[in-house]
C-alpha cells in the first residue's frame, strides 16, 4: 500500500491536460480504462485498511441501545475522509508512470 499521507494527490477536482493524460496509450478510453481499474484496486485497499484499523477499537455489547463514540475510531475515520479519493490517487499514480499496464490484444 502506498504512504497516503505523503500522496501528491489532490483532494479536490483537478483538470488534467488530455494530451498528458492518454500519452502513454494514445488511447483516452484506454488510459481512462486502466486508471479506473486501479481507482477501484485502490479503494478496496484503503476500505480494507480502514476496517482493520477500525476493528482494533471495536467494543461489543449484548445491548443494541447502547451506543459507544470511541474517540480512536473517530480520530481513524476522520483521517481516511480528509484522504484524496481513490480516483485521484489513480490519476496521479498514472502520470507519475507508477502504474505497470500491458494490452493482451497487442502481445497476442
Amino acid at each position: 500500500m502506498q504512504d497516503l499521507k505523503n500522496t501528491k494527490a489532490s483532494v479536490s477536482t483537478v483538470t488534467v491536460n488530455r494530451n498528458e493524460f492518454d500519452d502513454k496509450t494514445e488511447n483516452i478510453y484506454e488510459a481512462i480504462s486502466i486508471v479506473a481499474k486501479r481507482g477501484i484496486q485502490i479503494n478496496s485497499e484503503i476500505k480494507k485498511e480502514l476496517l482493520e484499523k477500525l476493528e482494533e477499537f471495536a467494543t461489543y455489547s449484548d445491548s443494541l441501545e447502547e451506543v459507544f463514540e470511541n474517540k480512536e475510531q473517530i480520530e481513524v475515520s476522520k483521517f481516511y475522509e480528509k484522504l484524496p479519493k481513490p480516483h485521484a490517487l489513480a490519476v496521479q499514480e498514472w502520470l507519475e508512470d507508477k502504474i505497470y499496464y500491458r494490452n493482451t490484444e497487442k502481445d497476442a
